[in-house]
């Protein structure tokens, strides 16, 4: 059962009942992310994710932290390029209180200014973790040469400088503009009575007022960039991306199923062609990124220093077999049975589906229907697929980015 109602300050809540668990996830989830940063504020939506956590007006960092242990429960929060999100997950008896405590930390944070100085010192040095973990640097690096410097080519966590410099009011005016009540929506997934998630809403949240979100209209325009990071390691950490569909577009099922396919799972064809018959990586796959405004297909492999060039030219094999439209009904198949499993699967998760279901009033209002969803997959034919990937393999906007041992990029 799916219930979902408005508040009157426009709050949205959606409880997605699970009645054979024994435990639930509730998450607010707010649709901001670094991807609406300014130049000036990139960073400042991770730093308050994290400040979060430093101290309310009746709890310190370590209270809050103390408090969900002592009923048993779990609670966290992420940021991503479009959203960020804070949940806790209990026991069902003890969602009354876990949500208590995550509606304190979200409503009623004081961000002292000792915590913020201190916070700053551990994101800088997730920022240093993040350089020195060549995987992640590459995949940033492809993002900025694929979107530049602004909107979804932003690194999450963005430049030392900015988090060092971050103060008190520019959290303020971020959240004024960006944490409104007409942008956050609360999702609750698991063993919890449709009743108890009103009650607990309308207590924590009905008495806000009503504030409409400002900003975000966004302007994506593809860059094309090859870029490079010359750094003294073992492997060379290569990543190509190609355009690809947006949200919802009408070929996005039709290019996951594609992406299996070419480089999603252990059967895929980069897998087999670039690891099991060449042994030329240990680590190769490909990904889909879809956004509200465009989408990106990303190839990654983590690869021998000695002969790189050669997985590139593997890699580029790979696409162009792709490109002649050989794909089989079998992997077209098999394709599909994975994009339909991990949508089944996804229902047997009290995180995925609060994740789910909270996403897809953030992005587009609507409740998420798993029915539809199985239909739609379903419905993709091998023709569909084949446009798809048509579409997919456009090397106009191609960007790629390379860390490692080397002194120019690829192209």
């Amino acid at each position: 059962m799916v219930h979902f109602k408005q508040l009157d300050n426009g709050i949205r809540l959606i409880v997605k009942q699970m009645t054979g668990l024994l435990s639930v996830t509730m998450g607010i989830i707010v649709g901001t992310g670094a991807s609406y940063e300014t130049d000036k504020q990139d960073g400042i939506s991770h730093f308050i994710e994290h400040m979060m956590f430093k101290g309310t007006k009746k709890r310190t960092a370590f209270e809050i932290s103390d408090s969900m242990d002592a009923i048993g429960a779990q609670v966290n929060a992420f940021t991503g390029k479009d959203i960020t999100c804070y949940y806790a997950k209990s026991t069902s008896n003890h969602a009354a209180e876990a949500f208590e405590i995550l509606s304190d930390l979200f409503l009623n944070s004081v961000f002292p200014e000792e915590e913020m100085v201190r916070e700053k010192g551990v994101i800088v040095e997730e920022i240093s973790m993040n350089e020195d973990t060549p995987d992640d640097l590459c995949l940033d690096l492809l993002s900025r040469a694929f979107f530049g410097e602004e909107n979804y080519g932003r690194n999450i966590l963005g430049p030392k400088e900015n988090v060092r410099g971050f103060k008190k009011s520019d959290v303020d005016a971020y959240m004024k503009d960006r944490y409104t009540t007409d942008n956050i929506v609360i999702s609750m997934a698991g063993n919890i009575s449709v009743e108890l998630a009103e009650k607990l809403a309308v207590e924590y949240f009905g008495s806000l007022p009503r504030t409409e979100k400002k900003g975000g209209e966004l302007k994506v325009s593809l860059k094309s960039g090859n870029l490079f990071k010359k750094k003294d390691i073992e492997q060379i950490h290569i990543a190509i991306a190609y355009p690809s569909m947006k949200r919802y577009e009408r070929l996005s099922d039709a290019t996951s199923i594609m992406n299996a396919v070419f480089g999603g799972s252990m059967s895929s064809r980069l897998f087999k062609t670039v690891r099991e018959q060449m042994g030329l990586a240990y680590t190769v796959y490909s990904y889909m990124s879809m956004f509200e405004k465009t989408g990106s297909l990303v190839i990654y492999a983590g690869v021998n220093a000695d002969d790189y060039m050669r997985s590139v030219e593997a890699i580029y094999g790979c696409i162009e077999d792709m490109k002649k439209k050989t794909m089989t009904k079998e992997e077209f198949l098999r394709g599909k049975e994975q994009l339909l499993s991990s949508s089944i699967f996804a229902q047997e998760s009290t995180s995925s589906q609060m994740l789910l279901y909270g996403k897809e009033l953030i992005y587009t209002g609507n409740i998420y229907d798993f029915e539809k969803r199985i239909a739609d997959i379903t419905a993709v034919t091998l023709d569909d697929v084949m446009e798809a990937t048509e579409y997919n393999f456009d090397s106009t906007y191609k960007a790629t980015a390379i860390v490692g041992n080397v002194d120019k990029p690829i192209s």
